[in-house]
């Protein structure tokens, strides 16, 4: 007997996968908070302090070549170019030598941050998921399946803004990779097929404004592009 719902159930989330019809549903997507040593720097944090984790909801996701609104109640968005980690399996406390067995695949996303909010909540000690899990804040590419591109652990990472260089990283330079992060974000909630894993960025973060179009690549990944919008009325 099928359910029966009291409104109409909200539309699945997806993300595209390279050279097929087929989507990937998206369940959950969480991202890892200052993981690459020079991002940390320069927003003036304590580099000895381990990544943590915050979560976006599973409809901001974006795909690639939309436009992306300029979002209300801010003056200072910032872009975050990103290795997407997209799952197939889950758990609890998984191993760290067990946890690759669990990707599906890998994407380019950008975390899009109202950072003046963002600031503002962490000066109050106020959660901070107002400058973070607003609406269209996880743009990415269509997703590439490990089972062709093998499990990315060094290759470079970039962003730039209209045409400008801004973010030039490596994935080499994560502090916690991939297959620690999925274990230690493990530890905290159950992992499941289809949640999403935004990695963290390396340095060169900074303010985007309408009409600005951002381009992303990670190296044996993909490319990503979307332009920043007007703000909606």
């Amino acid at each position: 007997m099928s359910a029966s719902y009291v409104i109409d159930p909200p539309p699945q989330a997806t993300l595209a996968v390279a050279g097929s019809d087929k989507l990937f549903p998206v369940r959950r997507i969480w991202c890892v908070g200052r993981n690459y040593i020079e991002h940390i720097r320069e927003m003036g944090n304590d580099e000895r302090e381990p990544p943590f984790f915050f979560a976006k909801p599973a409809d901001a996701v974006a795909p690639d070549g939309s436009t992306v609104p300029y979002p209300p109640l801010t003056k200072d968005m910032h872009h975050e170019v990103e290795l997407v980690v997209a799952l197939k399996g889950g758990g609890r406390n998984i191993k760290t030598e067990d946890a690759l067995e669990l990707v599906w695949g890998y994407g380019v996303g950008i975390d899009l941050t109202r950072r003046d909010l963002q600031i503002a909540s962490r000066k109050i000690q106020r959660p901070w998921e107002i400058g973070k899990a607003f609406d269209a804040s996880a743009p990415c590419g269509a997703l590439k399946p490990a089972s062709e591109i093998g499990h990315p652990s060094k290759g470079r990472i970039t962003l730039s803004c209209n045409g400008t260089l801004r973010q030039d990283g490596d994935l080499d330079q994560m502090i916690w990779n991939v297959p620690e992060v999925i274990s230690k974000l493990s530890e905290s909630v159950a992992l499941a097929p289809g949640d999403i894993i935004m990695t963290g960025t390396p340095a060169g973060v900074a303010a985007t404004v309408p009409g600005a179009t951002l381009e992303c690549t990670v190296e044996g990944v993909g490319t990503l592009t979307v332009t920043i919008g007007k703000p909606l009325a």
